[in-house]
């Protein structure tokens, strides 16, 4: 299985913005944690980072035709880029959202996520664990297909 993994506006500053609410950790050990448990479960995983909408619709249109699933972490785009939730509803890849922090304990604009009818799961407030679980809801998902 192939599954790109599309991080939004400032997931590139982890470990440094705001370390009271994503912690400590860098992009950098995000980017281990996925490729080690990637590795562990037999899954090639191409990771993307940009703090620009049009980026991350111009990699999922891009990769439509390469990958079986889509882990998305849309940053705060997650609360009004309705392009983007039209691009995951035009693409016919199963698609997880994740967040780091539990966005429905955070500011009320935080708590709607524009993106999450266009997926099959929204994790969210596990941290790095929540890139593991998507990998695998998508495993399960493929297996039972």
């Amino acid at each position: 299985m192939r599954i790109i993994i599309l991080n939004g506006p400032n997931l590139n500053m982890l470990g440094e913005r705001e370390p009271a609410i994503y912690g400590t950790k860098t992009y950098n050990d995000l980017k281990k944690v996925i490729i080690d448990e990637a590795k562990k479960q037999r899954v090639s995983v191409i990771i993307k980072q940009s703090n620009h909408e049009g980026k991350l619709i111009d990699w999922i249109q891009r990769y439509r035709n390469k990958v079986q699933g889509i882990i998305i972490n849309p940053g705060a785009l997650t609360h009004y880029s309705y392009a983007l939730y039209d691009c995951l509803k035009g693409v016919s890849i199963p698609v997880v959202e994740v967040h780091l922090s539990d966005i429905k304990k955070r500011e009320g604009f935080r708590q709607l996520s524009v993106i999450e009818p266009a997926c099959i799961k929204q994790l969210s407030g596990l941290g790095f664990n929540g890139y593991i679980e998507a990998i695998n809801v998508l495993l399960e998902r493929n297996h039972s297909s």
